[in-house]
């Protein structure tokens, strides 16, 4: 190991939740990413999807909040799911500036698909935990999320 990586890995150790938070985080949505690859849906368009499955047609601005997205990676993502047929765009008939956002036809042949990877990617998750160590995770993740929001705030 060269010099300049043992001091990043040096580094890395001494920051060990946020290192471990990341390294977890990028397996989970490689993992997801993979499961996701036969509906031809990117990690993150699903997520558009299943609101717009439960919840129905809304605004752009509803589904930012809904996947706790942001505006502009939530129009890419809408435009390159509307050329590809799952969503359709259309002006608010109540508020001129919004855009409402409804899942086409199209979009429910992948919703047995998309259940099927989020259901494995939750099993492949889980795996070896019990249910105890799985609200202990909840807990501990729902405590370092309100952290974090407060600290960007």
């Amino acid at each position: 190991m060269s010099e300049h990586a043992t001091e990043r890995a040096a580094s890395l150790g001494a920051r060990p939740v946020s290192h471990a938070i990341f390294r977890v985080a990028r397996l989970h949505k490689a993992l997801a990413g993979r499961l996701l690859r036969e509906t031809g849906l990117h990690p993150g368009q699903e997520l558009v999807l299943m609101a717009l499955w439960d919840q129905g047609p809304q605004r752009q601005v509803d589904l930012v909040e809904a996947v706790d997205s942001d505006a502009p990676t939530m129009a890419r993502s809408i435009s390159r799911m509307e050329k590809a047929g799952l969503v359709r765009r259309s002006p608010s008939p109540t508020d001129g500036r919004a855009v409402i956002v409804e899942a086409t036809e199209a979009s429910l042949a992948l919703r047995d698909k998309v259940d099927g990877a989020w259901a494995e990617l939750e099993r492949l998750t889980t795996t070896g935990l019990g249910t105890a160590q799985q609200s202990e995770i909840l807990a501990g993740l729902a405590l370092l999320e309100s952290v974090l929001s407060k600290a960007g705030d």
